[in-house]
């Protein structure tokens, strides 16, 4: 008898303990309210210019507000791609998918890192919208990118510099409240700035790295600071909705701005749709509107010196088996 005990008693806290592993690995948002949303909206810029209306991420985790994180305007595809951590060509599933937008406001419990967040975003799809999905591989069609018979033509990032600023509207230590503002105010400013002949604006000193877009009419903007070539082909596969792999051997941190016009058929940061060509009646400043972008292709080898060649190779992807359209009521 005391030995079936014993068993019975392995027996309950072994269940416990898988269970309490399970639970673990599947945290939850505290609260999360989902709506549809609006019909995206546009503002005029300088020279007539549609400025979209913002999309994507922002709070949570490693931001000044981890208690709460939101999704605005944001295509299905999207969260599915933000939750699993994947590109959109690795997402297969309805059309509709592409298309309809989702606001969501989500209550993050204490001490949630970046990786609970993406975990907790796959239950609430599973949740609210019965999504299921499987994993596959398939060979598929991909770029290679790499230098072109002249060599590149990028600058090479300069060193840090130890007394700039880093924008995030954080306070660094030994920083006031006002530095910190300001600094937030120089990165928002630069954010919205857009100049009348479609270029980029420079970022203000000490703003770090990463990959900024722009979008105009029939034409394309990306400003790279501090990125490694193997970042910049991850950032080109979005564009081309298919992997780009890094073959260029470079192995510096690069600063360029690319000008370009969008592939057909290509994607937009976040899945915004992309706007149409210049009507030539004022859509875009006279300046751009003077001489068409070129294609990407075109734009790699003339601005920087690089190709992509086309190959074909293993691809992870996940297939969405079920999705519904509405989610369940908050």
């Amino acid at each position: 008898m005391r030995r079936v005990n014993i068993r019975a008693a392995l027996l309950f806290f072994t269940s416990c303990a898988a269970f309490a592993q399970t639970t673990a690995a599947t945290p939850s948002f505290e609260v999360a309210t989902i709506k549809p949303a609006a019909p995206p909206a546009t503002s005029m810029g300088p020279g007539g210019m549609k400025i979209a209306m913002r999309m994507g991420a922002r709070g949570g985790p490693g931001t000044s507000d981890p208690g709460q994180i939101t999704y605005s305007n944001m295509p299905m595809k999207s969260l599915i791609v933000t939750a699993y951590g994947v590109k959109t060509y690795q997402v297969s599933g309805p059309s509709w998918m592409d298309t309809e937008r989702f606001d969501i406001v989500a209550k993050v419990p204490p001490g949630a890192t970046k990786d609970d967040v993406k975990l907790m975003l796959q239950n609430l799809l599973a949740e609210r919208f019965k999504l299921t999905l499987h994993r596959e591989k398939k060979d598929l069609p991909m770029y290679a990118l790499v230098v072109g018979k002249n060599g590149p033509k990028m600058k090479e990032s300069p060193p840090d510099d130890p007394d700039a600023k880093v924008a995030s509207g954080l306070k660094d230590q030994g920083s006031s409240d006002a530095d910190a503002q300001k600094a937030k105010q120089a990165l928002e400013s630069a954010m919205r700035t857009v100049v009348r002949d479609g270029a980029m604006p420079p970022l203000p000193p000490g703003m770090g790295q990463g990959t900024r877009m722009m979008m105009m009419p029939g034409r394309m903007s990306m400003t790279v600071t501090k990125q490694t070539m193997a970042q910049f082909a991850d950032s080109l596969g979005n564009q081309m909705d298919r992997p780009v792999v890094d073959q260029t051997g470079l192995t510096k941190s690069y600063d360029f701005t690319l000008e370009y016009a969008p592939e057909s058929g290509g994607r937009a940061p976040m899945g915004m749709p992309l706007p149409p060509p210049p009507s030539g009646d004022g859509g875009l400043p006279h300046e751009a509107d003077s001489q068409a972008a070129p294609s990407l292709f075109t734009a790699l080898q003339e601005q920087m010196g690089l190709k992509l060649e086309q190959k074909k190779g293993p691809v992870d992807l996940l297939a969405v088996d079920h999705l519904e359209k509405t989610p369940t009521e908050n």
